[in-house]
């Protein structure tokens, strides 16, 4: 069972990675905790396919024996590897590994979990049964009993992410060079003074099995090389920052490669350079077009996080908080989230997709589903516990009652819950791209990557700022502004949107680190949009003082 002394450390760093977003990326290596290394024994039963197997029925039968009327376990392996760097010095390498096994007993209604790293016929079974007694001791405090929801079974399947070369074949030393080589080519921009840059890798092997009879294993990688590029000025009266230029993905060392950090880094370096001569910009109203690269943070704070059905309800509202668009029943087909061009999906089914997979942790094989339709608001996030609670929505409209896919643990030794699918923008009929939206702007400023960001606990009320940002005057982009910020209230600013790029300048975004849950737990989502123009949107000069 976890100790008192692993919860902390396991906790502790997932509460960091959950800040991560516009944080400074030199704070990362603070933020790891890792669990002991697993015993080589256990590494070696978990190569073991049949003993896996064997493990996790011998979980269930000891489950449904103490009581449970339903039970699922999961027999997992994560590796967590980073490297960074700066300059030209080796900052930290970072390996963790662990492997466990977690039980999940559903007790008159109730649930209960236990886990535990003694990986044998007898470790499972004690997990199981202590897990059932957690269950039964929990039941004085249970409000109402859980509805679990039918889902078709598994029996036998397998499912492998998109990544083609396993990045934790590549050896660490190879990783540090491509490193210091994009550094290096990054220094060499005039007034470029330090480089931070990194690797994050993370592999998930999964194997999952349930009282309805489904037998699941998966596999994927995910991946995200990562650069801050800083620019002093001449006498060091200011500086600026180019970061975030990459986005993590579910790929693998390809991605990497495919990034091309060195030969980018010259071109980084002088965009976080022309920051440093950059006009402040004026506060007042301004058109904006957004890029993906920075749209997809909003949307995940101000689309993703709110519409999660535990968050509407009241269930995150000691720790995450809660959500602008709750009660349900006052919100599902009546809250105008945007224009008619406004289509937001909900997935784990887009290819290299940070939450794609090919069946969640209730061994569901998730949807595709429309959370926005047409700009109104349609649907919730949902796990099998949950789609219940919409029965009457989904009736009314004729839709089955189904999860969508939702159910996710960090790792084996944590219960899971709804956790955010991949939540998209999606582009809109006409193929417009990015140029096309300046060149329809006549007073914009046109925003490039993601930044520092506030938002409330409601996720009502908001602010973003970015990583470049350009003037649009007339249709053409006249030059570089800096401090730009710009301020929202969720349903009018997606009102505002009234341009769309379409399908050739769509794009995935994401955040390798969102936290959610007590104790805390992280994931990894993208979010996919085309490029987008919203009028009239409030900017704020973030260098300003008082």
């Amino acid at each position: 069972m976890t100790s008192r002394r692993d919860f902390m450390k396991q906790g502790s760093a997932a509460l960091g990675a959950s800040l991560l977003a516009g944080s400074s990326l030199a704070a990362i290596p603070r933020l790891l905790g890792a669990s002991p290394a697993p015993d080589p024994r256990a590494l070696e039963l978990f190569a073991d396919i049949p003993g896996v197997k064997e493990l996790m029925n011998a979980a269930l039968n000891a489950a449904k024996m103490a009581g449970a009327s339903y039970a699922d376990v999961r027999c997992s392996r994560q590796r967590q590897n980073f490297v960074f760097t700066r300059e030209q010095q080796i900052l930290q390498v970072v390996d963790t590994d662990t492997v466990g096994i977690g039980v999940r007993a559903l007790v008159d209604g109730t649930w209960g979990f236990a886990a535990t790293r003694v990986l044998t016929n007898d470790g499972a079974a004690a997990a199981a049964r202590e897990a059932v007694a957690i269950a039964k001791a929990s039941r004085i405090a249970r409000a109402r009993p859980i509805e679990w929801l039918p889902s078709p079974v598994v029996a036998d399947g397998k499912w492998k992410g998109a990544y083609v070369q396993d990045p934790f074949d590549i050896p660490v030393e190879q990783k540090a060079e491509l490193l210091l080589k994009a550094n290096a080519a990054a220094m060499k921009t005039k007034n470029v003074k330090y480089v931070f840059s990194g690797f994050f890798f993370v592999k998930d092997e999964r194997n999952y099995a349930n009282t309805d009879g489904s037998v699941i294993q998966q596999d994927t990688v995910r991946s995200w090389p990562t650069m801050q590029i800083t620019a002093v000025s001449a006498d060091f009266s200011d500086f600026q920052n180019r970061a975030n230029m990459i986005q993590p993905m579910a790929r693998g060392w390809e991605y990497v490669l495919a990034s091309d950090l060195v030969g980018n880094a010259p071109k980084w370096g002088e965009e976080a350079a022309a920051k440093l001569t950059a006009k402040p910009v004026d506060v007042g109203r301004y058109d904006l077009v957004l890029d993906p690269a920075n749209l997809w943070l909003t949307i995940h704070e101000s689309i993703g996080h709110p519409t999660e059905l535990d968050r509407a309800m009241g269930y995150e509202a000691n720790y995450a908080g809660t959500s602008f668009v709750a009660p349900p029943e006052k919100m599902l087909g009546t809250l105008k989230y945007g224009p008619s061009i406004m289509n937001v999906q909900g997935d784990r089914t887009q290819e290299g997709g940070l939450s794609t997979i090919g069946w969640d942790d209730d061994g569901v094989k998730p949807d595709e589903f429309l959370i926005v339709k047409n700009g109104m608001f349609n649907d919730y996030q949902t796990t099998r516990e949950q789609a219940p609670w919409l029965r009457w929505w989904y009736d009314k409209n004729g839709r089955p009652v189904r999860s969508h896919g939702c159910s996710y643990a960090q790792g084996w030794d944590n219960v899971q819950f709804q956790r955010m699918p991949n939540v998209s923008l999606l582009p809109g009929e006409k193929d417009l791209s990015i140029n096309d939206l300046v060149s329809a702007t006549d007073r914009g400023i046109l925003i490039q990557g993601d930044g520092s960001f506030s938002i409330d606990q409601q996720r009502f009320n908001a602010q973003f700022g970015g990583q470049t940002f350009h003037e649009i005057k007339g249709g053409k982009i006249v030059g570089v502004l800096k401090d730009v910020a710009y301020q929202i209230r969720t349903p009018d600013f997606w009102n505002s949107m009234d341009m769309i790029g379409g399908k050739s300048s769509y794009v995935l975004g994401g955040s390798f680190f969102d936290g959610k849950g007590q104790p805390p737990q992280v994931n990894a989502v993208s979010h996919g949009s085309p490029p987008a123009r919203f009028k009239n949107v409030n900017v704020i000069n973030t260098g300003r003082k008082a």
